[in-house]
């Protein structure tokens, strides 16, 4: 048979209808597609998620070991600490029941607190020498490595879910949420060296702000990790509150603002926080607004305006703009450079909502590790 002689133009010609070959070669992915793509998408699909999944499992794992490498480490701790911080890992916090809304910012605070405080004991028993600045880092450093863990979990369990199923319309929410998962996670894995070595983060904006105001004035501790300074200001006076430091941790100052209010006359709030920005936006671009500025899960911002509505007080607001990296990793200079802004821009929302004699509260939220007062 002469091979040299074959025709592949006419083999594969697009005039003629009935050509076999060529339907089979149309018709073929058609078919395969109809019957099978549901499960090639899936098949491409997975492969993606099953990277980001691969990415979470070692951020848990970085995160644990650089955990129990701290303590071993810096803490000189009574026995292996392994053990122990496995069981802190899977520990879960189960929120009260909400049919009922009566009451449920009380529950929850409760819960939390009461999550915050077993935390903070049993930590306090790895090492008898531990100090309060230690105890803060290593709550943190729990913090983030517990919150890994269970984004790693949630994640496999909905990946593992949808593959038992072979269904791709399961998937398809991971896949859409997976980035902005991956995100946060990467964000607190690259916190951890800042909480390590006691270093500000970005968050901390608002701690420094008002620290550097309570520089040379007298501090008291007002509620529980933090602190007060009372100063004037063109004759008003200025009670400055923020967390204590230069611990990692943000304080109670929603019942510090409740005890200074309820012995004194207080005319105005003013709160100064880090802010998410959107896409597009500048980071340490500062913006001003109303309304009470802090993050959380919600009870501390329900108090600060449960007192200012009962005694009509208004709160007013100092935000800086930044990425979720940037509020929890290492301060970048451009946000730290815009303290002394903020400071002058405090000072002239003072002079503009306020007549002399009046008392305002300035408020610092936010992480206060490494940002002294």
């Amino acid at each position: 048979m002469n091979f040299t002689s074959f025709d592949f133009d006419q083999l594969f010609s697009m005039s003629d209808d009935s050509n076999p070959l060529m339907m089979v070669v149309w018709i073929l992915p058609i078919i395969l597609f109809v019957f099978y793509g549901q499960q090639i998408q899936l098949f491409v699909t997975s492969r993606e998620i099953k990277k980001g999944i691969k990415k979470l499992e070692s951020f848990r794992e970085y995160s644990r070991i650089e955990l129990i490498n701290y303590v071993k480490n810096n803490l000189n701790a009574k026995n292996d600490p392994e053990k122990k911080i496995d069981k802190f890992l899977d520990y879960f916090t189960i929120m009260p029941v909400d049919m009922d809304p009566n009451g449920i910012v009380d529950k929850v605070r409760h819960t939390v607190r009461s999550r915050e405080d077993y935390t903070r004991e049993h930590v306090k028993l790895l090492s008898p020498e531990m100090t309060d600045v230690e105890l803060t880092k290593v709550q943190t450093l729990l913090e983030i490595a517990s919150s890994l863990q269970m984004i790693y979990k949630i994640m496999n369990h909905m990946f593992l879910t949808a593959k038992k199923q072979n269904n791709y319309p399961l998937i398809l929410p991971l896949q859409m949420i997976l980035p902005f998962i991956m995100e946060h996670a990467e964000a607190m894995k690259e916190a951890i060296p800042a909480f390590k070595t006691g270093q500000p983060v970005g968050d901390g904006i608002g701690p420094m702000v008002v620290g550097k105001m309570m520089i040379n004035n007298k501090k008291e501790t007002i509620a529980f990790q933090t602190s007060l300074a009372k100063t004037d200001f063109e004759d008003r006076k200025l009670f400055l509150i923020k967390a204590e430091g230069p611990g990692s941790t943000v304080g109670r100052p929603a019942d510090g603002l409740e005890k200074i209010v309820s012995e004194n006359k207080i005319d105005t709030i003013i709160m100064i926080d880090a802010a998410l920005k959107m896409e597009g936006e500048d980071s340490a671009s500062i913006a001003q607004g109303f309304g009470a500025a802090i993050g959380g899960i919600g009870t501390e911002r329900f108090q600060i305006e449960a007192v200012a509505t009962i005694n009509k007080i208004p709160i007013f607001s100092i935000v800086v703009k930044q990425s979720v990296k940037e509020a929890i990793t290492l301060m970048t200079r451009e946000i730290a450079d815009t303290a002394e802004d903020v400071s002058i821009q405090v000072h002239e929302m003072i002079r503009e909502n306020t007549r002399a004699g009046q008392s305002i509260v300035v408020i610092g939220v936010g992480n206060t590790s490494g940002v002294t007062q």
